[in-house]
């Protein structure tokens, strides 16, 4: 599915700033850009229409000899981040092309892909929020166990999807209805407000809405 344009950036990390009626505002810095139209696909040629962004400015020695023939096959420069977005005006845009935080505004809802920050290996009770059994007499070394996980006889198996311990964390989350609350060319810096995802120096996609 088509999307609005984006840029990709890396998470700084949180601080404060002040309004203009003296409120504090806890934002996000994301240092956003400067990033490079790469390739463009066209829907004649590739069969959908998107752009590839490079982010990151990389020596050559730390990419795969597959990488850097991409790069120099488009003639735009070495990257350590390279991604594609499906755009609606992907046509309008071309390899060489750069963009910066200029896109953005004061006041604009963005919303915001990245990885979320892994947990590691975790039971059900940390990962699912699960009660755990009850903690008074009779209940014994059993407080924080799976219980139950099957059926009878039929169907005789655990159903897809049940609640288990596993793998928490370090999934693609998306947030939406940011607010960018200034926007700092000079430092290639937006200040966002609203629950970014992923950890401090983590690769960010934001998009308008």
């Amino acid at each position: 599915m088509a999307e609005k344009m984006g840029i990709l950036g890396r998470k700084l990390g949180m601080t404060r700033i002040f309004a203009g009626d003296g409120a504090a505002v806890p934002v996000t810095v994301i240092q956003a850009g400067p990033c490079t139209v790469v390739q463009k696909k066209t829907a004649e040629k590739d069969g959908y229409e998107a752009i590839q962004l490079g982010f990151d400015t990389v020596a050559e020695r730390k990419l795969t000899k597959p990488e850097a023939g991409h790069f120099a096959k488009a003639g735009t420069g070495l990257y350590r981040e390279l991604r594609e977005i499906r755009l609606e005006n992907a046509p309008e845009m071309e390899p060489g092309q750069e963009l910066t935080v200029e896109m953005f505004a004061t006041g604009d809802k963005v919303k915001v892909t990245a990885k979320s920050i892994g947990k590691g290996y975790q039971g059900r009770m940390r990962r699912w929020n699960f009660a755990g059994s009850k903690d008074t007499h009779g209940c014994e070394k059993v407080h924080r166990n799976n219980g139950s996980i099957g059926n009878n006889t039929f169907p005789g198996h655990v159903f897809k999807g049940r609640k288990m311990a596993g793998h928490w964390g370090n999934e693609t989350v998306t947030e939406m209805g940011l607010v960018i609350v200034d926007v700092r060319p000079a430092d290639n810096v937006i200040l966002v407000k609203g629950s970014v995802p992923g950890p401090k120096n983590g690769l960010v996609l934001i998009r308008k809405q």
